[in-house]
């Protein structure tokens, strides 16, 4: 099964080689970050709940033209700011049904044996979401699967091919309390 990759935007999805299928998002910015003013603050705000508003609506409400506005959303997509613009789609919609969080513990942490496991759950797909923490396990992973025989394959997958794993925990959610891709923008103090 090949997969397309999500790249910021101003670079070309590619098809094919899955390695880093979640890019570093920030890895292509070379310069400072930039200074948000009041006004970056509100079209972000404003583009997160929905990326497809056009610019003379979102101008209309700010007080900007519809080409100022273009022109502020660029600069926050170069400099990084903006790292994707994507469909959300309903896992259960699509076949997906199953939706499981799993803590993995790894046996070193080595710094070549942590960047394969890295690259390795990067590349899978059904691994939605995957954090490097501290605790008790080193990595939560947010897997979508069809069913528990799909996600026990994976988990075998996991082990076979990542002998550094020493074990893992999965939790099966029962249901979606919150789910959040937007990031809380506060505007500038006055």
């Amino acid at each position: 099964m090949t997969y397309a990759r999500v790249c910021p935007r101003g670079q070309p999805a590619t098809i094919g080689n899955t390695a880093g299928y979640f890019p570093t998002l920030r890895t292509h910015c070379a310069h400072m970050p930039i200074e948000l003013d009041k006004l970056d603050r509100r079209i972000l705000a404003i583009v997160q709940k929905d990326v497809r508003r056009p610019a003379e609506l979102i101008g209309a409400e700010i007080g900007l033209s519809a080409s100022a506005v273009q022109r502020r959303i660029t600069r926050l997509r170069d400099s990084g700011v903006i790292t994707a613009e994507v469909a959300v789609i309903d896992a259960k919609s699509v076949g997906l049904p199953l939706t499981l969080i799993v803590d993995v513990e790894v046996e070193r942490e080595r710094p070549e044996l942590l960047a394969s496991l890295k690259q390795w759950i990067a590349a899978e797909p059904m691994i939605q979401e995957a954090w490097y923490v501290t605790g008790a396990g080193d990595y939560v992973l947010i897997i979508v699967a069809r069913d528990i025989e799909d996600f026990e394959a994976l988990m075998q997958r996991l082990l076979s091919e990542n002998a550094n794993v020493r074990r893992y925990q999965t939790r099966v959610t029962l249901g979606t309390i919150k789910r959040g891709m937007l990031v809380p923008v506060e505007p500038l103090a006055e």
